[in-house]
């Protein structure tokens, strides 16, 4: 790699959008599942967008491309099939390879799969490797290389493979359920790195000059050992002889204390975020004499978010960086993976707002423009650098961001409105008084299956060939069949089931003036689940009720209560792209006033228990310790603002699912949500005793079918959960409930689980005493 003027400056990146331009990748994934393709097809539609995003790349500018960042489902699954780490109730299922990997993810009828967990503070989910102190690894560098392979082939000299490091590898794993006591899966890194070694070995052996490993939990806080491991395992990876150059990444935020670490080992190079909090990288990085004589990747365009880029103010952070490093090379600050693919696609998008925009496309555009400027100088981009001047200067000086009315209303905010008037014991009384609820009352989380015809239908009237009192006909049909299967199965608190609904974000946003959507901003949430994030421009109000008119048709058909559902002003924000321009808490507080006039309008129509749905909490927790008290008092200000002003026999419910909880579980009681309901399958009902051990005093639902997965429960296995579960939340308090929603499922699971959930919950209320205020 030559270091000559004309190539000191490189165009790279972290890794690009996996799903291709109209999702093909979802579609052959789920065609595979469903047997419409078989592994061949499958995996030469894969190769295709493989191929598809190179070309992309280059026509971009971009100077070496990573491979192996492309995956059929999750990065860390494929790591965890990389270094052997296979469980073995998945290992001797008897199922060929491809489907081992998929029964890792998405489970069998017979085989439960990987807990699957929240990607930091984002809104991907990874599946978590399971680890205990027998776990053998093995190096299969089959994809890697063949992938590595694939791009050198097609021409591209710089290609840098992309792993998971080794620390991050083991730090994100949990111990499986039978491992030892007090096993700890970073006491593995010793069997772990002769693996990596063997896989770097492959990788250089292939040809590979760098390859990149990401250590993104050395942005968060780490005890001496874990530092101590890192410099540890560093040494060694670096001290083997047949190896590739290393370009250790962190994205996310500041380095902190692991910077040192890592500059003080031997590593070739380092790759830093230098956006948001991360931006603190720049001033730590000069305080300790920069990388002299090594690589730099310089993370200056936003990779998570979708707002166009200071140019000017990144080649500032570029020109001071170039004097601390050997070489400085130009990228955004994480994998594009984090935001849809092209901006140029929202043909309907207002011209004056689509030039604000910058999707993974025009981020590779925008760090090109910027090696470019550096390696040829500014003359040589005028044009690029005067429209992104023009771009940020249209966006500050619009209309839309500016609502007089809203930012008088929540300058007049007073303490008492974020706060319900009656102690929850008073609450309680009264719900039960009002809804007459049995013990251990089933419900579910909110959403149906999303079927062919539902969706067509949407976009039927969207397009114009479903006029609207046919659209109306269908909807209303979908309520009054989930009514009546909820009814049949003996649930006690219904939902409508939201067959009007596309997305939880996404339908609000669409009501709610201040947020933008997108027709192809597709993102991957996980697995074949993408979500199209709406973008939060300016602020929020909202002009019309919003679930009125379906919940209030619900209730119409039934005399069981009919929850209004939903999503709260944290998940507003962590599932949209927010603006950049001011406070998240401000915003938050925006949205909460919108959504509280919202409940007040459901409350006037009768409903008497509200879900209002927080998945998001813990996501947007800050990833370093010192930043989280601020942010956890206005999120949870944001939602009793939104909750409080209801009346005491109004039951308040929350929800959050696919996250670790334990770190704020004194923030879900500051909510006061009368009803709270979690996810617990998967990690085997560990959230009800981190509650009980926490003194949580409030209703808890904990999740007792995971939806995620194709697998049916028996009622003895519900049985079994919510048996474990009273071990740790008394009956009077305990609720039946799915982990989520149920729009990805098909009817016919959905109909024979919740028949079994309740046939469980009714085997488990015989078998404990009744309080004696039920209505049982």
């Amino acid at each position: 790699m030559t270091d000559s003027p004309s190539a000191r400056v490189l165009a790279t990146l972290h890794g690009y959008p996996r799903q291709g331009p109209d999702r093909e990748l979802k579609k052959a994934v789920e065609g595979y599942w469903s047997g419409r393709l078989d592994e061949d097809e499958l995996l030469r539609t894969a190769a295709a967008l493989r191929a598809g995003a190179r070309h992309e790349l280059r026509a971009a500018g971009i100077d070496e491309i990573p491979t192996g960042d492309f995956s059929l489902y999750d990065h860390v699954l494929d790591t965890a099939w990389a270094v052997g780490a296979v469980p073995p109730r998945h290992r001797d299922a008897g199922l060929g390879e491809l489907d081992t990997y998929f029964a890792m993810a998405r489970g069998t009828a017979d085989v439960q799969p990987l807990e699957m967990t929240k990607w930091f503070d984002t809104n991907y989910h990874y599946l978590v490797p399971e680890l205990d102190q027998d776990t053998a690894f093995a190096a299969d560098p089959r994809k890697q290389v063949a992938e590595f392979e694939e791009a050198r082939a097609d021409g591209f000299e710089r290609a840098r493979p992309v792993l998971l490091g080794p620390v991050s590898f083991l730090l994100l794993a949990k111990p499986a359920p039978h491992a030892s006591p007090g096993f700890q899966p970073l006491t593995l890194l010793d069997r772990l790195l002769p693996v990596y070694a063997s896989l770097l070995a492959e990788l250089r052996a292939a040809g590979a000059e760098w390859v990149q490993l990401d250590e993104p939990v050395l942005v968060q806080d780490q005890p001496g050992a874990v530092l101590g491991a890192t410099a540890r395992a560093y040494r060694e990876l670096c001290a083997a002889g047949d190896r590739p150059r290393l370009l250790v990444a962190s994205y996310f935020d500041a380095l902190g204390e692991a910077l040192p670490v890592l500059v003080d080992s031997p590593v070739d190079g380092l790759a830093l975020d230098f956006t948001g909090p991360a931006a603190a990288n720049l001033d730590a990085l000069a305080a300790i004499g920069g990388l002299p004589g090594r690589r730099l990747v310089a993370g200056v365009v936003d990779g998570r978010n979708v707002w166009a880029a200071d140019l000017e103010r990144a080649l500032s952070t570029l020109a001071t960086l170039l004097g601390l490093a050997g070489r400085v090379d130009a990228a955004p600050s994480c994998s594009l993976l984090h935001v849809p693919l092209d901006a140029a696609a929202e043909r309907e998008s207002d011209p004056q707002i689509a030039r604000w925009l910058s999707f993974a496309r025009q981020k590779t555009a925008e760090v090109s423009v910027l090696a470019r400027a550096l390696a040829e100088g500014r003359d040589a981009v005028a044009p690029q650098l005067s429209a992104a001047r023009a771009a940020l200067a249209s966006r500050a000086g619009s209309a839309l961001a500016r609502d007089t009315v809203v930012r008088e209303r929540c300058a007049a905010l007073g303490e008492s409105e974020s706060r319900r008037p009656q102690p929850y014991e008073e609450r309680a009384a009264a719900q039960r008084a009002r809804l007459g609820l049995p013990l251990l009352p089933t419900t579910t989380i909110g959403s149906f299956p999303q079927t062919t015809e539902l969706r067509a239908a949407r976009a039927g009237l969207r397009s114009g060939r479903i006029a609207e009192g046919a659209y109306r006909e269908r909807i209303e049909r979908e309520i009054r069949e989930v009514i009546a299967c909820q009814e049949k199965a003996g649930l006690d608190v219904l939902v409508h089931g939201e067959p009007e609904r596309n997305d939880m974000v996404q339908y609000f946003a669409e009501r709610l003036n201040g947020f933008l959507a997108t027709r192809h901003g597709w993102v991957q949430s996980y697995g074949t689940r993408y979500v199209r994030p709406p973008i939060l421009a300016g602020d929020v109000s909202r002009p019309a009720p919003m679930t009125l008119e379906w919940t209030g048709y619900a209730q119409s058909l039934t005399e069981r209560p009919v929850k209004g559902m939903l999503t709260g002003p944290v998940t507003m924000l962590a599932w949209s792209f927010v603006r950049d321009d001011q406070p998240l808490a401000d915003t938050a507080r925006q949205v909460a006033l919108a959504l509280r006039d919202e409940i007040a309008d459901l409350e006037a129509a009768g409903t008497a228990v509200v879900q209002v749905d927080e998945p998001a909490l813990r996501e947007l927790l800050p990833l370093r310790r010192a930043a989280r008290p601020a942010y956890l008092e206005w999120a949870t200000e944001a939602f009793r603002l939104a909750t409080s002003g209801v009346r005491a026999d109004t039951q308040v419910h929350t929800h959050m699912c696919y996250a670790e909880f334990g770190e704020i579980l004194s923030a879900i009681e500051a909510l006061d949500a009368d009803v709270i309901s979690l996810e617990a399958a998967r990690s085997r009902m560990a959230i009800a005793d981190e509650l009980a051990a926490a003194g949580y005093p409030r209703e808890v639902g904990p999740g007792v079918y995971d939806i995620h997965s194709p697998r049916v429960p028996s009622a003895e296995e519900i049985t079994n959960l919510l048996r474990r579960a009273l071990r740790a939340v008394p009956p009077e308090r305990l609720w039946a409930n799915p982990d989520c929603g149920l729009k990805t499922r098909t009817p016919e699971e959905v109909r024979a689980a919740l028949e079994n959930l309740t046939a469980a919950a009714r085997e488990v209320r015989a078998s404990v005493t009744a309080r004696p205020d039920s209505a049982s």
